[in-house]
């Protein structure tokens, strides 16, 4: 699960708890929607511990051109690769 779907999480958790005036029998809304939310932020407390254990950073090292010598023969054509 991504970063986004942990923000769907929370998203529909909030709305089943405080927009919500539903009542089904045997189902507490409010808990449903707490719970909803409580994963969405797991969620993104594992993503983002996840996310920072991956990046690594690479300190500034020099930059190495290889040197390429062509070699041109005299009537003019090519003597590396063509």
């Amino acid at each position: 699960m991504g970063l986004g779907g942990c923000i769907i999480l929370i998203a529909v958790g909030a709305i089943l708890t405080f927009a919500t005036n539903w009542h089904m029998k045997g189902v507490n809304l409010d808990l449903v929607g707490v719970i909803f939310m409580a994963v969405g932020l797991i969620g993104i407390a594992t993503f983002s511990s996840i996310a920072r254990r991956r990046r690594v950073v690479v300190p500034n090292a020099p930059v190495v051109e290889e040197e390429r010598h062509h070699h041109h023969h005299p009537d003019g054509t090519y003597g590396g690769y063509e």
